[in-house]
């Protein structure tokens, strides 16, 4: 019956307008949509392939779906491009600090190299040394008991807030609102020290970020820092 309904209607097309042929072929599909769906042959002329009942639909909704999740996938790589990015330079920077210290002459140039470094390399406001008692020339003389005041017992470096900043940093503290603190241990007998970092910005030192560049940097101002020991 359908093929006798379609061979009526397709020999009235053939003799009508161009237009008005459409209008009527058009018509019968959305009228019979099995008429096409049911050839194969048709289907196939057409590039187009029947789906069955499991097969998923890409219609607008899905594409719509599709392309908001491709735009998170690319943002969150692009953030991981960009953080991967940000920590080999600042790899490539701590080295570069420890090469200008490891050319220090005394210790008042190892003092003003790791200042110059901090604030050249890492943009940084202030960078200073200290030990506590009698310093070597060009570092800060600290009050005894002010390193474990400052950095918890049992850890290596502190992260965050500035604490104790006038007695590290001088005239420079008003001007920190973040600081990272390396412990030292120094000369013979051992003495408490430190290396301090200060910046500008309260999330510039944050308690959650890594710590392993900076105590490197420590450890070297402390093997370096041995070569020129304080006179009394």
């Amino acid at each position: 019956m359908l093929l006798q309904l379609a061979g009526v209607v397709l020999s009235e097309v053939l003799n009508m307008e161009p237009a008005t042929g459409w209008a009527e072929a058009r018509s019968l599909i959305l009228l019979n949509p099995e008429l096409v769906c049911d050839d194969s042959h048709l289907l196939q002329a057409l590039g187009l392939r029947p789906h069955a009942s499991n097969v998923v639909e890409f219609g607008p909704a899905a594409l719509a779906r599709l392309e908001a999740a491709r735009e998170r996938e690319t943002t969150a790589r692009q953030e991981v491009e960009a953080i991967a990015k940000a920590n080999h330079s600042a790899q490539g920077q701590a080295h570069d600090l420890v090469l200008d210290l490891l050319l220090a002459a005394n210790s008042a140039d190892l003092a003003y190299r790791l200042h110059e470094g901090a604030q050249r390399r890492f943009g940084l406001e202030v960078a200073s040394v200290g030990v506590e008692g009698h310093a070597p020339a060009g570092w800060r003389s600290l009050p005894v008991g002010l390193v474990g005041y400052v950095i918890e017992p049992g850890r290596s470096c502190a992260v965050g807030p500035c604490t104790g900043g006038g007695e590290i940093f001088g005239e420079m503290a008003e001007r920190v609102k973040s600081v990272a603190l390396i412990r030292l241990s120094l000369f013979d007998p051992k003495r408490a020290g430190l290396v301090a970092f200060g910046s500008a910005d309260p999330d510039g030192f944050a308690p959650d970020m890594g710590v392993e560049l900076i105590a490197f940097v420590g450890q070297v101002v402390e093997r370096l820092a041995e070569h020129w020991p304080p006179r009394v």
